[in-house]
């Protein structure tokens, strides 16, 4: 069995500098004031680097971005925002050659628990070697780490015992002692071996993340945001009360004075008349504004079938809102008076997905009526994601807001033929496949059968049912997104 052991940062994954994760860490374990707090002090940090006292500079930013976080929010930030953040910044030719072995162990300064279900579930790591927090009797990280026995190379000699690694990947001028252990070296940039790259295992894509901030912050990034936000905040609130206040048909051209965007492609159906039923638009789920959007293309108001929003969202929502109840038979008659009413918009995903996937399709749409219309819908924000698992949904729509320049997406597809409904003898799980497939090839997505359940599951570990929550709670929720540097 033939072995390699990775340097982390700077070899399987671009950036030597670890620092743009621990302000992940701050922002969304604790909130700005810790995110402030660690920027302010990057000079700092930078400084002791530069005068070879790297180590300080290290312990420093994990003492700020973790003491006083309670564990299971460290690991909840480890497990549903830091693996996108890695992916992206992943390597692919330096995980070409890792992934040609078959046992693999990474070595990273960082704190294991931050890279481990990373490195684990997406990259196939065997072993991580890293440094272990201390967590008081309360459950609390202390900021310290623990005095590991040894050194970096004989920790991973003690994990291979007798054995010497076949492979070490790493920097030459990181000094990584466990390199000499190694019989063969290999350093940034790779060239992979042909004859293993015919066996190259792709890595696991990340299919659900979660947090708030859209791109790493990078210092520079994380200034540009800690500036922009009261900016935002009014913006966000300017651009709410035009939608509540303006009539459908002038708010796209408000809005792209306060610079959002609108994309139409397709041909919209006209409103149903007053002896058809309405017309159900299938809608991709990206945001909670997918509906809302829909409403400001067509120049009227489109009720949409919700689950989960917050009650704060239904109140900001500029059309009316249907909220279901997830059982299957009141859920369908709620929909077919709506139907009778008129045109309606349904997202059969259940839930949103940010990356480039459609989750499985509810085939209950499919059993209500045939006029069913195919909507595409996608975005682009700068800043801030509008989609939560894990925080207060009622901020969905301020986040959504407060992005310098956000823009939709939306392409109308024909209006499914007859033959291709469950009149013609399809079954709803067909025509619901159906559908996801079309839209997702629109978008140049990949159809899944996650469900919302799946992702609850993976960013919030829960099955994602919604219960009641009192007025206490949702004031909790609030001030979680704002907590003190200590908690």
């Amino acid at each position: 069995m033939e072995s390699v052991v990775s340097e982390l940062e700077g070899t399987l994954v671009k950036d030597p500098d670890p620092f743009s994760y621990f302000m992940l860490v701050a922002f969304e374990a604790s909130g700005l004031v810790r995110f402030a707090l660690l920027l302010i002090l990057w000079p700092i940090i930078r400084l002791l680097d530069m005068f070879g006292m790297g180590d300080a500079g290290l312990r420093l930013a994990i003492f700020v971005a973790f003491a006083g976080v309670h564990e299971s929010e460290i690991e909840s930030v480890a497990r549903a925002v830091l693996p996108k953040f890695y992916m992206d910044d992943l390597d692919m030719e330096a995980w070409k050659v890792f992934s040609s072995y078959d046992r693999r162990v990474v070595v990273t300064k960082t704190p294991r628990v931050m890279v481990e279900r990373f490195l684990k579930e997406h990259l196939r790591a065997d072993e991580v070697i890293g440094s272990e927090l201390v967590v008081n009797r309360f459950g609390f990280a202390t900021g310290f780490t623990r005095n590991e026995a040894g050194s970096i190379a004989d920790r991973v000699s003690m994990l291979f015992e007798d054995n010497q690694p076949d492979m070490g990947l790493g920097r030459i001028p990181s000094g990584s002692s466990f390199l000499s252990l190694c019989r063969e070296q290999s350093h940034p940039p790779f060239m992979t071996n042909q004859d293993r790259d015919r066996q190259l295992l792709r890595p696991l894509p990340v299919i659900f993340h979660d947090g708030r901030l859209v791109k790493r912050p990078l210092p520079s990034t994380a200034l540009l945001i800690i500036f922009w936000i009261p900016f935002g905040i009014l913006l966000a609130i300017t651009r709410i009360a035009m939608g509540l206040l303006l009539p459908m048909w002038l708010i796209p051209y408000m809005s792209r004075l306060l610079g959002g965007k609108i994309i139409v492609k397709g041909k919209p159906p006209p409103p149903a008349s007053g002896s058809d039923s309405g017309v159900l638009f299938v809608c991709t789920h990206r945001t909670l504004m997918d509906p809302v959007v829909l409403s400001t293309v067509l120049q009227r108001s489109i009720p949409a079938v919700t689950y989960s929003i917050s009650r704060l969202s239904e109140i900001l929502s500029p059309i009316p809102t249907v909220r279901l109840t997830r059982i299957r038979h009141v859920d369908a008659e709620k929909i077919k008076r709506e139907l009778a009413k008129g045109d309606l918009a349904v997202c059969p995903e259940g839930t949103t997905c940010r990356e480039p996937f459609l989750l499985r399709f509810s085939a209950l749409f499919a059993e209500l009526t045939d006029r069913i219309v195919p909507v595409a819908m996608n975005y682009r924000v700068g800043f801030f994601h509008a989609t939560t698992a894990r925080g207060w949904k009622g901020l969905d729509p301020i986040f959504f807001f407060m992005n310098p320049r956000p823009i939709y997406e939306v392409t109308f597809l024909n209006q499914l033929p007859v033959e291709a409904t469950c009149s013609a003898g399809k079954s709803p799980h067909d025509v619901a496949n159906y559908v996801q497939r079309i839209l997702a090839a629109t978008l140049g997505f990949e159809c899944t059968n996650f469900t919302r359940k799946d992702k609850y599951r993976v960013l919030a570990g829960n099955d994602g049912i919604v219960s009641y929550i009192s007025f206490l709670d949702q004031m909790k929720k609030v001030v979680t997104n704002f907590k003190p540097f200590i908690h």
